[in-house]
């Protein structure tokens, strides 16, 4: 996300149904407050059969193993499923847990998916239930809670594959502005699933070119686009240049953090209720002043697109300068978010002497059920077009190994993206990977992927940067090995 020149170019239509549930599940006789939520995703669809995603998240007391049943309503079978195994009999259907997934601890996650046959209709499953007790939407025991407990990584399975294939969705956000807010573009989308919704946030620019966010939320991506949008440039986070958010739960604080960019800092503002945007604190500015190692390679760019991961001991602060550099600074997860200080630990974690090979809009995750972690940067390509590029690691402060990081083996471009009927963007840009989780460690099942992502009408190309119409899109894998 950037300053002056702030890019981003979304696109979006997927086909894709969302529910979300709580589940009570008594692990013993004492068990105290427990519960889960469960996402159920149709990742794509077509004449007779379908794909869909499941994610199960544990919010009360840890499980040793699991079983989730549901019941179809439109005579639908299960014809593959994977990260389990399923029976059916007649409506009803029972997952149960792999080898390697049955323990869940508090807040951790575990996906699953499946291929399905359906007829004229595919209604989302209705009576969703863990280990026999019936989905609630919410916790029993201990009644409703806006704050979520601690959070632990998600299991999961499979691996990341050498290359990747996508189909995007057509625009599933666009710009809605008031009297107050004459948009042009929405852009750099952060999105996190909780509570049996999808919550939203991006960065806006208004006819003058000016930068601010916004916050929506929804429970199913077909309302995506009819969703009220909420300027945050009305709370207490204020006007003036903020953009390139990314939202998390920090487990530790059992609060919720807004990362985003403030003029030449990175900046963040806390909430104990992400679904109220008029709960979000003002900004705090994570670094004092500007780290010395990026201001002595920053040559002519920006210092751009602030991104927060932690594992068990540390939380690391990447970031980009649209001079071919990724930056890495390092606090305690004690410390955090007040332990970057000057940035005087800040080295560079990446590096490309071609800076479009490695430009900005930085993400990292932590892969599911393994150590691995993955890099997701954007290029620009020799046809001045936008595309992601990746690379793995076996820890955050490691050297990263190139996975798709070429032009030709994109993680991301419209080079390996299919959409229906004519393209509606050349561009695969500024975005964020669907979480298997929604707490610091930023995981990421490697199973049937997606990604949010912007773009723009290739009619709107020549127009200056700020100009450009962006509007927000999802790619969804189409190779995935799992």
């Amino acid at each position: 996300m950037k300053l002056s020149d702030r890019r981003s170019w979304l696109a979006g239509a997927l086909a894709m149904a969302v529910v979300a549930a709580g589940a009570s599940v008594a692990t013993s006789a004492q068990a105290a407050v427990t519960g889960c939520q469960v996402a159920y995703q149709v990742s794509s669809q077509w004449s007779g059969g379908f794909s869909a995603n499941v994610s199960l998240t544990n919010l009360g007391d840890p499980v040793t193993s699991w079983q989730l049943t549901w019941s179809f309503t439109a005579g639908q079978t299960v014809t593959q499923l994977w990260n389990g195994s399923v029976t059916q009999s007649g409506a009803q259907v029972t997952v149960t847990n792999a080898a390697w997934n049955g323990a869940i601890g508090t807040g951790g996650t575990a996906s699953l998916g499946f291929n399905g046959s359906s007829g004229a209709t595919n209604p989302v499953p209705t009576d969703f239930a863990l280990n026999g007790v019936p989905c609630t939407g919410g916790t029993s025991g201990g009644g409703p809670t806006t704050t979520p407990p601690t959070t632990t990584p998600s299991s999961g399975g499979g691996s990341l594959p050498s290359s990747f294939k996508w189909s995007s969705s057509g625009p599933l956000i666009v710009p809605k502005s008031d009297a107050n807010h004459n948009l042009v573009a929405v852009k750099d989308a952060s999105v996190v699933r909780f509570n049996g919704k999808w919550h939203a946030f991006l960065s806006t620019v208004n006819t003058a070119g000016s930068y601010s966010m916004e916050y929506l939320d929804f429970t199913d991506w077909s309302q995506a686009g009819s969703a009220a949008q909420s300027y945050l440039d009305q709370t207490a986070i204020g006007t003036g240049y903020k953009t390139a958010p990314q939202v998390f739960f920090f487990a530790p604080q059992k609060l919720w953090y807004l990362v985003y960019q403030v003029g030449d800092n990175a900046a963040y503002s806390t909430n104990t209720d992400i679904s109220n945007p008029a709960g979000w604190s003002a900004p705090h500015n994570f670094y004092t002043s500007e780290p010395a190692i990026v201001q002595q390679n920053i040559g002519s760019g920006f210092w751009v697109d602030f991104w927060v991961i932690c594992d068990s001991a540390n939380c690391y602060l990447f970031s980009a300068d649209d001079n071919g550099h990724i930056y890495r600074s390092q606090s305690s997860l004690a410390n955090f978010p007040n332990g970057f200080g000057n940035g005087g630990n800040t080295v560079i974690a990446a590096s490309d002497p071609n800076k479009f090979n490695m430009f900005e809009a930085d993400n990292v995750y932590k892969i599911d059920g393994s150590n691995t972690y993955l890099l997701i940067v954007e290029a620009i390509g020799s046809d001045g077009h936008r595309q992601f590029r990746s690379w793995t690691s076996g820890s955050l402060a490691g050297s990263w190994t190139p996975l798709t990081a070429t032009q030709s083996n994109p993680f991301a471009a419209v080079s390996n993206v299919t959409f229906s009927g004519t393209p509606w963007t050349n561009d695969i840009s500024s975005g964020e990977a669907i979480r298997s989780g929604f707490d610091q460690n930023m995981t990421l099942s490697p199973c049937h992927l997606q990604y949010v992502y912007q773009g723009d009408d290739p009619a709107s190309a020549g127009l200056p940067y700020n100009s450009l119409p962006w509007r927000i899109g999802m790619l969804t894998q189409t190779n995935s090995a799992c």
